[in-house]
């Protein structure tokens, strides 16, 4: 079957004359376009025919329709439920602790809500498998919507307005337009000098009718606005990723005057070695009145092939970044340090003399008969306090290593007979003589917490971009300016008309601003200067 109808689009073009065939076999409608016989998609149109509509099968995926996976990354649904996940996935990222602070919520929870929460890796959220892969959709998302959208705005950015559109002008507000009782010509060259002056591209016609048109425009980067908002938040993405890839985040104590080449991983607890050394040449602790913590800060030094290559001041709150790593004031503490005042006494109490020991360095015992070394010392050891191991070395081989114990008497209270049970915690073990502990040395440590992150700079400036890009999005617009200069019975009419991508009413009174000013121009513009343009 053959009909010849006018059919049109529904939205709105104009009827045109096409031969429509049936295909009964099928039930098929195809329609003769001039070029080639072609078969109607139903993608949101309708077909008329004597004024009845006919539905109209749709035909089959064709080799040049995106495919499936292509139309499912480029939906603005996924990106929505994407978001969703996100911000799901993030209250719980804040409202469960992460990392080592979730030690003490997992110990609190019963055995199988703790596996489920381990085994959605929601105690280490932001670096689990599954929160990665989602922020890799999600960039895959804005990639494909920026694709599929970008050549519009491209031929949007290049296109070339055409200066004669007399439908601009057919429903013009009277105060877009006013008249001068000067030359055609003459009006015509200042509005051009004008013109060019405070808009770019303008471009210029003139009609058979001897009419004038011109057309400038600005802000034609605003179409890019969006994509660079979206390039920013992949940057955001990117250094997200990379920096929980490729950085770390541990911890060390260094004490006053030591060197530290390793930390510890906070994750894995495993030693991880730096790429330079740390030393802490001093640590000061200054207090409130109350005895409270006022500040305390660490002199440190960053050691390159043994040489000094940076020297710094950590505060709390004022980090030190060398080689990419910074470390963070985080705690501080005491240690025992070298030294240890002991006390020999004989049995007898004949000999009885105390004196300063240094760890690793050999003593002669009173008499002459052994020496002795302190091997070890502890500021706890085992919970009761400190304490310090000494090594007797007599002539006769026998070298007992014995702990003694600054709270000896509250060890005995506490555990009656303990020294009398344990050879190597007598303090008599090495007869005539007893030993005793008065103090130890204490020093303090620092507590640094190590962090590194690469991706740090590209987050960056992909928070740079994005605001840049909100700017460029929300507060400019592609705005074009149309000007028709003609005669009229009160002798040139200019009349002003425009366009704007978006911030229509600001538009507006830029526009209503325009036309004033230009106005001002033409009444204020002698012939002479007319003639010179």
């Amino acid at each position: 079957m053959s009909v010849t109808q006018p059919f049109r689009y529904a939205q709105g073009r104009e009827p045109v004359e096409r031969q429509m065939v049936f295909d009964g076999k099928s039930g098929k409608l195809f329609c003769d376009c001039g070029i080639k016989s072609m078969m109607i998609k139903r993608l949101g149109f309708e077909l008329l025919i004597g004024g009845c509509t006919l539905g109209i099968m749709e035909e089959p995926n064709r080799p040049d329709d995106p495919n499936i996976l292509w139309k499912i990354f480029s939906s603005l649904k996924l990106t929505l439920a994407l978001l969703i996940v996100l911000a799901i996935g993030s209250v719980f990222g804040t409202l469960i602790p992460q990392q080592e602070s979730a030690m003490e919520l997992a110990h609190k929870l019963s055995p199988g809500l703790a596996r489920l929460f381990s085994s959605f890796q929601l105690f280490d959220l932001y670096h689990s498998m599954w929160f990665r892969f989602i922020i890799a959709l999600l960039a895959a998302n804005l990639i494909v919507c920026s694709i599929n959208r970008f050549p519009a705005s491209l031929r949007r950015f290049r296109g070339q307005p055409s200066p004669e559109r007399p439908k601009l002008f057919a429903n013009l507000a009277p105060q877009m337009a006013f008249a001068l009782n000067r030359d055609l010509e003459e009006v015509s060259n200042n509005t051009s000098a004008y013109f060019r002056e405070r808009y770019k591209r303008v471009r210029s016609a003139t009609t058979a009718q001897g009419e004038h048109y011109l057309v400038g425009e600005r802000g034609r980067c605003a179409n890019f606005g969006v994509y660079l908002v979206h390039l920013s938040v992949l940057l955001i993405l990117l250094g997200g990723l990379v920096g929980s890839i490729f950085g770390f985040e541990a911890f060390v104590n260094v004490p006053e005057g030591a060197t530290v080449e390793k930390v510890m991983l906070r994750k894995t607890r495993a030693p991880r070695r730096l790429p330079f050394a740390v030393r802490c040449d001093k640590f000061s602790l200054d207090f409130y009145p109350n005895g409270t913590p006022k500040e305390y800060r660490s002199d440190l030094s960053f050691l390159v092939d043994g040489k000094v290559a940076h020297r710094g001041v950590l505060l709390v709150n004022h980090p030190i970044t060398f080689k990419g790593i910074t470390f963070y004031q985080a705690s501080y503490g005491t240690i025992a340090g070298n030294m240890a005042r002991l006390r020999i006494a004989s049995k007898n109490g004949v000999e009885d003399s105390s004196f300063e020991a240094q760890l690793g360095k050999t003593y002669d015992l009173p008499g002459g008969h052994a020496k002795f070394e302190v091997v070890d010392i502890r500021s706890n050891f085992m919970g009761m306090g400190p304490a310090v191991q000494v090594q007797v070395r007599a002539p006769s081989g026998r070298n007992p290593g014995i702990w003694l114990f600054q709270n000896q008497e509250k060890i005995r209270r506490r555990f009656p007979g303990i020294f009398e049970k344990f050879p190597q915690l007598n303090p008599a073990a090495f007869e005539p003589f007893v030993f005793s502990l008065e103090k130890i040395e204490s020093r303090y440590y620092t507590g640094l917490q190590v962090s590194k992150d690469p991706g740090v700079f590209i987050v960056w400036t992909g928070f740079f971009m994005i605001v840049v890009g909100l700017f460029v999005t929300f507060f400019m617009s592609h705005r074009r300016i149309w000007i028709r200069i003609s005669k009229s019975p009160q002798g040139v009419r200019v009349e002003v008309a425009g366009i704007a991508s978006r911030n229509k009413v600001g538009f507006a009174k830029e526009l209503d601003r325009f036309r004033d000013k230009l106005q001002d121009y033409l009444l204020e513009a002698p012939p002479s200067q007319a003639e010179t343009a």
